[in-house]
């Protein structure tokens, strides 16, 4: 299965972090981010990846030179000339997607064992156009799913921000989206939007129609480096269970 790992951001959240290098080559227990998740996906078997690329796009491409593509094959969509945002990346790399029957996409600096191949099963079982994968965890933007795990609003608990997507059926779930969602190809066929729209926005319109659905997907740690904090944190984490 075909992985799009999303690394084209600008990485503002990691401030002097980012000034001459993407957020995606950042070192992380003395590794780039990236190095970690290619690593990790290689480990479990995923083989077929897509990273799109922006800031300092040259630098992602150099250093997967360097590593040889870490004998895979991995494929470059590259926003240069325009970053695309979440669904824009999506649609951006049809070209490299549109062949699979079904696709994951996998923020890059996401760290966690999530349990991809559970993902996966469970979407292909509940037949959904996405299936994302959710956690239970404080966080300001809530997705809520209904008793049929149907996407059916979104909220900002910070700004009171709602914005509903369908009328629900029984109470409503609260989940966080953990940065890893699994695609059908018919996606391409439903996406009217063009140029920079983020994928939620892409969820939240589907939804009236479509089942866009959530899974809580096992995992036993997760930590979004995006953060210069987080990454302090994960690297204690490492550390200690190394002991």
């Amino acid at each position: 299965m075909k992985i799009l790992i999303l690394a084209a951001g600008l990485g503002t959240r990691l401030k002097e972090l980012t000034y001459n290098k993407p957020k995606a080559l950042v070192e992380f227990n003395g590794k780039p981010i990236l190095e970690h998740l290619i690593s990790n996906l290689k480990q479990s078997g995923f083989t077929d990846l897509v990273i799109n690329v922006h800031h300092f796009a040259d630098q992602i491409v150099q250093f997967l030179n360097s590593k040889n593509n870490f004998n895979i094959n991995i494929q470059i969509s590259d926003e240069s000339k325009m970053l695309a945002d979440t669904g824009g990346a999506i649609l951006h790399a049809k070209q490299f997607l549109e062949g699979a029957e079904n696709f994951i996409v996998y923020n890059a600096d996401i760290y966690t064992d999530t349990d991809l191949s559970a993902l996966i099963s469970n979407h292909k079982q509940n037949n959904s156009v996405a299936t994302l994968s959710v956690q239970n965890r404080t966080a300001s933007r809530k997705l809520l799913f209904d008793e049929n795990n149907y996407l059916c609003q979104w909220k900002n608990t910070s700004s009171n921000e709602i914005i509903n997507a369908r009328t629900p059926t029984g109470n409503l779930n609260e989940w966080s989206f953990s940065g890893i969602h699994i695609i059908s190809n018919t996606i391409f066929k439903l996406i009217t939007e063009t140029g920079k729209f983020s994928v939620i926005d892409l969820y939240l319109r589907l939804a009236k129609s479509e089942k866009i659905s959530a899974f809580e997907t096992p995992h036993t740690f997760w930590f979004d480096l995006g953060r210069v904090e987080t990454i302090d944190e994960a690297e204690k984490f490492i550390t200690n269970r190394r002991k």
